[in-house]
């Protein structure tokens, strides 16, 4: 047996399979919105592990709820149910459009799960011949085969051999797009209120509406895929909220466990009703531990303090960008909603997200990439004024950074 080797970022190279390609520091430490590598170096976090960090790291109340769960119960299987499982269900049904929970593990499985339902409805309630899936260009649903299918990035989903069939793909905030494929075949509308990774694009409203009505007229069910959106990210629990747009499913994953991992799908119980006992299910999904946690981010997450907060912090945002670009010259737009903001470079600076991103965490700030003309933000969303505006200062020497190499 080898001695065991001092932790370094070499270590993942070694052992690690090589499909990602992360940052050559190493978080071991994170409080609020900072982090701390192995070295002390301190980074302020605007990337939230993907939207995911919506308290940041180590929040008392997300500290507390685990560290009681984990004294009385961590795992049981779906043979058994538990109370923090049943409590976050209750929660979930009395915030939202919902009757029903089903949980998983990530918003791939949950949006595997919403996937499944859609066509087990269509089957039972239709016939076999509706079983068709449309869904967007550069939308993104996960990575298992289904997900990755259905979301409308091909780099992700080729080169695995033949994909599941029944799967088409329209243009986003293309009405016309998408009435040109629809029929009674049509078992399910899958869509995100607001591409994440796809660039960060909002749906217009009457997009939105308008792709409602086509599911109606079509006997074919909505599916939102929130797991981005969803827990306060664009000011309001879930962004449906503010679309004046209801759907059949909706998926949550990412921030609801404000870091542990957990997913759900909320839905009516007319179609909930098709998933009967065998039909689906997941060894760790309504997990004791992630249940606790998720239902303490939820209490913490789903007030007007800090829902409205979102609202004011979107501005700062902006209000920073706006001030950085007018000096630096860089960004084409700043879109998006709440604290799910994506600063587009313009064409001088397209190409070189990464660029901008590794430039940061040079300068000690953690930010995303939505393809590689994008910069996304996705911080916590209590973060204070006082960290945006620090954070901003960093970006904008490593924006500087950029166009010295650039010129």
């Amino acid at each position: 047996m080898s001695a065991v080797k001092s932790v370094t970022r070499q270590v993942f190279d070694d052992v690690m399979v090589p499909n990602y390609n992360p940052a050559q520091f190493i978080p071991v430490r994170g409080e609020g919105t900072r982090v701390w590598d192995q070295e002390g170096r301190e980074y302020i976090d605007f990337a939230g592990g993907i939207a995911v960090s919506c308290l940041g790291h180590c929040h008392p109340a997300m500290v507390h709820a685990l560290s009681e769960q984990s004294k009385k119960l961590w795992h049981l299987s779906n043979v058994l149910t538990n109370e923090p499982a049943l409590r976050l269900a209750q929660k979930l049904v009395d915030a939202t459009f919902a009757d029903k929970v089903y949980y998983a593990n990530s918003g791939a499985e949950a949006n595997e799960a919403a996937l499944k339902l859609a066509r087990r409805w269509a089957l039972d309630v239709h016939g076999e011949h509706k079983h068709q899936i449309i869904a967007f260009h550069k939308g993104f649903h996960g990575r298992t085969f289904f997900t990755v299918t259905v979301g409308g990035q091909p780099a992700y989903s080729d080169g695995f051999g033949p994909k599941p069939g029944g799967v088409h793909h329209v243009e986003f905030n293309n009405l016309e797009s998408l009435a040109a494929v629809m029929s009674e075949q049509t078992c399910a509308v899958m869509i995100e209120p607001l591409q994440g990774e796809g660039g960060v694009v909002p749906g217009e409203e009457a997009f939105l509406k308008g792709v409602r009505d086509l599911c109606d007229k079509h006997n074919a069910l909505l599916i939102f895929d929130e797991v981005q959106t969803g827990f306060g990210r664009t000011g309001t629990l879930y962004a449906y909220e503010q679309t004046g747009v209801t759907p059949d499913i909706l998926t949550s994953a990412k921030a609801l466990g404000g870091g542990f991992p957990i997913g759900a799908m909320l839905t009516t119980a007319a179609i909930a009703d098709h998933l009967k006992p065998g039909t689906h299910g997941s060894t760790y999904g309504g997990n004791p531990l992630a249940c606790a946690v998720a239902e303490a981010v939820m209490d913490v997450v789903n007030t007007p303090e800090v829902l409205e907060g979102v609202k004011q912090r979107e501005q700062w945002f902006r209000e920073a960008l706006n001030a950085i670009n007018e000096k630096h010259h860089v960004f084409s737009e700043v879109r998006g909603r709440g604290l799910l903001l994506g600063a587009a470079l313009n064409d001088k600076y397209k190409g070189k997200a990464r660029d901008f991103l590794n430039a940061a965490a040079e300068e000690g700030l953690m930010i995303l990439i939505a393809g590689a003309d994008v910069l996304r933000f996705t911080p916590s969303l209590i973060i204070s004024d006082t960290d945006i505006q620090q954070g901003m200062a960093r970006l904008e020497k490593a924006i500087e950074r950029v166009i010295a190499a650039h010129g």
